[in-house]
């Protein structure tokens, strides 16, 4: 299975990081996480492309999550490529429908599937899913995604404070993309700091894999090795910050 960092940004651009997009590439499937503002160009840099996809996966929707949905719509139309399935939360087909009402020149030229995630396992583009809502301060899901055919699990936090069930609904995935939008001194809600996310993986009762930390917030730049040693502090795993083009195989944990 591959990986690819589409955007590791957050709702305030910073002109170096896209809005939150992640490309899971399986063998038979290509399946976009999110779709904010940037999304649709780093897609197109891509082998697979937008026309490419497969499904498209929403934790929630905040802007800096669906803000390209719209316009990978009509990209998609233009290159007849008519047929997609969009998944999220509950509303997600609501949502999906009235961004589509806004263009009346869009309507009827599409054939998509629209799937509001109520379960707590689903099946989405050749991937079997599970969800768990997280703490943020919309309803929003994180994700576990393992390739239908079998193969290697990546779990993604979307955007959440940190807190153990959540890093132990990443147990034994290979990769564990987790928000990490602030630096120690920012006082945050809905989002960690390093050293909340370290205490929650070392209170963890799971097997990690790979950590990689997204959501950047510009608050970040700059300050990457100084978030690595905080959190380090607190948790002595595989951490990497996630950068705008990163792809990588992944393999078994």
């Amino acid at each position: 299975m591959r990986l690819t960092f589409l955007g590791t940004g957050s709702a305030m651009p910073t002109g170096r990081r896209a809005q939150s997009g992640t490309l899971l590439e399986s063998d038979e499937s290509a399946l976009l996480v999110d779709c904010g503002s940037g999304v649709l160009d780093a897609l197109a840099r891509t082998d697979t492309g937008y026309e490419g996809v497969d499904a498209v996966l929403l934790t929630h929707h905040h802007l800096d999550h669906v803000s390209d949905l719209d316009v990978l719509l009509k990209a998609r139309w233009l290159a007849g490529e008519t047929e997609l399935t969009i998944a999220g939360p509950p509303g997600t087909a609501a949502l999906v429908e009235d961004l589509l009402s806004v263009h009346e020149y869009m309507q009827g030229r599409l054939d998509l599937t629209l799937v509001d995630v109520e379960t707590p396992t689903f099946a989405v583009a050749g991937f079997d899913g599970e969800c768990l809502e997280t703490r943020h301060s919309m309803q929003c899901f994180a994700y576990r995604l393992t390739p239908s055919a079998g193969g290697p699990t990546v779990a993604l936090s979307g955007d959440s404070e940190a807190f153990r069930e959540l890093a132990e609904f990443a147990d034994g995935a290979a990769v564990f993309v987790h928000d990490c939008s602030f630096p120690d001194d920012v006082d945050v809600s809905n989002h960690p700091t390093p050293t909340s996310l370290g205490r929650a993986l070392a209170a963890a009762d799971a097997d990690l894999g790979r950590v990689y930390l997204t959501h950047l917030y510009p608050h970040t730049e700059g300050r990457h090795e100084e978030m690595l040693s905080s959190l380090a502090e607190q948790y002595d795993g595989d951490v990497r910050f996630a950068e705008d083009g990163l792809s990588l195989t992944v393999d078994e944990a």
